[in-house]
Formats: C-alpha cells, structure tokens, sequence
C-alpha cells in the first residue's frame, strides 16, 4: 500500500482541527476557530457534534478531498475511562463512554465520534483514537489529593505532550524514555506534566480547574471561597462549572479566550490586557516549579507547546522565571494533527496492533 490517506480530526474547546494525510505527508490542513458566542449557543458539547460534523464535511468537500482514498479516520480521544498509552479501535464501548462520558465534558470527546461516524459513510476505512486525554500513568503518591473523599485523576494534553516529548528526545538524540522532562501544553487549557522515563507521573487535571488559569479556564480557586459561593444560592452548578472551564481566564477577566487579541491590547499599551498575561505567564511558571520535585529535580528540559507557545512574549515571561531549572525548549502550536495520522499509518502498515477498548 504506497499511498496511504490518513483523516486526523481534533476537536478543541476553541477550534476544529482536520487534516489529511497521504502516507507521513501532510496533503490538507485546516484549522477552523469557534468564537466563544459561536458555541455559546449550545448548551453541553454533546450538543455541538452535527454543527462541529458539518463543518469537517464541509471543508473536505471545498478542498476537493476525495473522501474514498481515506483508510483510518484517526480522532483526538475524549473522556472515556483511564487506559494506557496507545491507538484504540473505535467500538461500542469506547462510544458509550464518549456519549457519556464516565469523566465529565469536553471537546475531545466529539473526535472518536465523528471519526467513527465518517468511517462508517466509508467503503475501506475504520476508525481510530492515539492517545486520549485520559492516559494514567501517575505515580500512588501522586494520585493523593489530602482527603480520602478525593483521588486526583490523570487528564491532560497527553497527544501532544507525548508527541512534543518524542519530538525533542529525537532533536537530542536520545530516546523519549531515557529523559526527564517537563512538558507544558498551553492552549485553551494549561496541563503541565513531569515524564520521568517515557512516563507521566504527575500531571495537573486542568478540566476541572486544577493548575494555573488559562484562556478560558480559571485554574486553582481559593477553596474556601468557592465552597462559600456554590452554598450562596446565587449560581447554579451548571454557572459556577462554566465558571471554572469556560468562562474562566481571560474570557472572565477580559471577555476573550483569543491571548493574541490580548498580547495585542497589551503592546498597544492596554495595562490591564498586559497584568492579566503576566499573571497568567506567573501562575504558568510556578506549576512547572512545582513538577520539579516530582522528578527529584533531574530535569533535562522544559518544554513549551501549545498555541500560547506562539506568544513570544508569553513565553519570554516564562523562560524569565524557569531557565534555571532546566534548558527550555519551544515548540509553538501542536503536533497533535501529525500525532494522529501517524498513529493511524502505523495501524495500517502493521507496525503497531491497535488496542482494545474494554472496560
């Protein structure tokens, strides 16, 4: 098989990203942007699949990609139930749990299921997941959150920061598995994770808040005062999680979850845009400083990626505060897209077994 045609989609809390690939190549890439009032219009993301379906139909039709060619469609993987690293066959299972979703909502959630309905609608393709946001890998202590009641979960960037991670192990010629590494995805969330050895012992669930604040996420509250503000009566549960991934960050603080429109407000001389990226740059910082420890402070590098890592002032900020821990390294945007189709091309030419799903 010498042209192999790959179909990678990576739905995001801000975007919509496609790409076909024809064997390693990429041959289409789109990246489509969803203002917040634009999705402001559905109630859950569950609810955005017809709208988020259409538009990756839409565009493949206007680019003239001929659906037929495509042999994997390979989603970016949801909130299903903690598995181990690797490429799932889309079945049964995995979509019961991606429509309802053991775990809570998110936009990933939405990449196995439009990748598994688009294979169907295809005479010779299946559908794949690489990766998904759920991979476990945290150390017993790390899962210790201070009361029984609450057991810290593992949900991160875990496409990209794998990929980042491989990336850099090969710029160095080393193997992903013999370096420490810290690695920060920073885009519409923040997850922050230690990779001792090829393995994600800690990491920040940044779904639910934990971490430093993003463009739409409001990171670590003050505990006391948010128990105080779901007992007020004043906010419903469905506000006060919109608050906290949603309508957090910098949309709250500035009404936008776009951190180029603020760096812009920002050198035009706009001081608040400018005290809110330097506190979001702040809280950044101080996650990574806190993932030293977890690696016993032998850290090889620091890692920057993400669509924030496009911000150089943004990541100056950072480096400012972090460079002496540890080399860092910038890897703006995402390698998520060439994660996935080269998961999906290893799936066909037998170079890997995809996984099952079976929980």
């Amino acid at each position: 098989m010498k042209n192999i045609r790959i179909l990678a989609i990576n739905p995001g809390s801000t975007s919509t990203k496609i790409a076909v690939y024809q064997n390693a190549n990429p041959v289409f890439l789109k990246n489509i942007k969803h203002e917040t009032e634009e999705l402001a219009q559905f109630a859950t993301i569950a609810d955005q699949y017809e709208f988020r379906k259409n538009i990756i139909l839409e565009e493949l039709k206007k680019a003239e990609i001929r659906l037929d060619l495509i042999r994997a469609v390979v989603g970016r993987g949801g909130l299903i139930k903690p598995i181990e690293s690797g490429v799932y066959e889309i079945n049964e299972n995995m979509i019961r749990d991606l429509i309802n979703s053991p775990l809570g909502e998110h936009a990933s959630n939405l990449g196995g299921l439009i990748a598994h309905e688009i294979a169907l609608s295809l005479d010779d393709a299946k559908a794949y997941i690489a990766d998904p946001v759920v991979v476990d890998e945290l150390s017993p202590l790390a899962r210790v959150s201070g009361h029984p009641a609450f057991r810290r979960k593992s949900i991160f960037h875990a496409l990209n920061q794998k990929a980042v991670a491989r990336l850099h192990a090969k710029s160095v010629m080393k193997e992903y598995e013999e370096l420490n590494l810290i690695v920060v995805h920073m885009g519409g969330g923040t997850t922050i994770g230690a990779h001792e050895k090829g393995r994600v012992i800690d990491v920040n669930q940044g779904l639910d808040g934990e971490g430093p604040f993003s463009p739409e996420r409001s990171g670590t509250l003050p505990i006391g005062d948010l128990v105080k503000m779901c007992f007020s009566g004043r906010y419903t549960k469905e506000k006060i999680k919109k608050m906290i991934n949603g309508e957090g960050g910098l949309v709250a603080y500035l009404g936008t979850n776009s951190a180029y429109d603020v760096e812009l407000r920002a050198i035009d001389g706009d001081e608040e845009a400018k005290f809110y990226l330097d506190a979001m740059a702040y809280q950044v910082s101080k996650y990574i400083g806190s993932m030293c420890p977890a690696l016993k402070g032998k850290v090889d590098a620091i890692l920057l990626t993400g669509g924030l890592a496009n911000s150089k002032y943004f990541v100056n900020k950072i480096i400012e505060r972090v460079y002496r821990i540890a080399p860092v390294h910038v890897y703006p945007g995402e390698d998520e897209m060439r994660a996935l189709a080269l998961n999906g091309l290893m799936v066909i030419q037998g170079e890997i077994k995809p996984k099952i799903y079976d929980k």
